[in-house]
C-alpha cells in the first residue's frame, strides 16, 4: 500500500476515529479499535458488510471483494464503496459506521467440530 494511500486512509477515516493497518494475504487490513474493519487491495477499500448492511451495499452499486481460489471464485464479507463514499470523511462516515456495526454484531470466535 502506497504511504499517499495510506495518508488519503487516515483522512477518510478522520470523523470515524483512528485506525491502523498491517500487511496481510497481499493486501492490508485496516483495523480499528484492534478489530479488522476492513481490507486494502491493490491500493483500492473494501470495508465489512454483514446481512444487516450488505442490502445498503448492493444499493450503491458496491460488490464483495472475490478471489480464485484453485478454480473456485470465493467472495468475501468485504464490499467495494461508492465513488462519492471516497470524496470525503463526511461522505464516507455512514460507510465507516456500518462497517463498524457489522465488526460489532460478528460472534466472537469459531466454534469447533467435534
Amino acid at each position: 500500500m502506497s504511504d499517499d494511500f495510506l495518508a488519503y486512509l487516515d483522512e477518510l477515516f478522520s470523523d470515524f476515529g483512528p485506525i491502523t493497518t498491517r500487511a496481510m494475504f497481499g493486501g492490508h487490513g485496516v483495523y480499528h479499535d484492534g478489530k479488522i474493519l476492513g481490507i486494502v487491495i491493490d491500493d483500492a477499500l473494501y470495508l465489512k458488510a454483514d446481512a444487516q448492511t450488505v442490502p445498503a451495499f448492493e444499493a450503491a452499486g458496491c460488490a464483495p471483494f472475490v478471489y480464485d481460489s484453485g478454480g473456485k471464485v470465493v467472495a468475501m464479507s468485504y464490499w467495494s464503496l461508492p465513488a462519492e463514499a471516497m470524496d470525503s470523511s463526511q461522505a464516507f462516515l455512514p460507510w465507516a459506521k456500518r462497517a463498524w456495526e457489522a465488526v460489532l454484531r460478528k460472534p466472537v470466535g469459531r466454534k469447533r467440530k467435534r
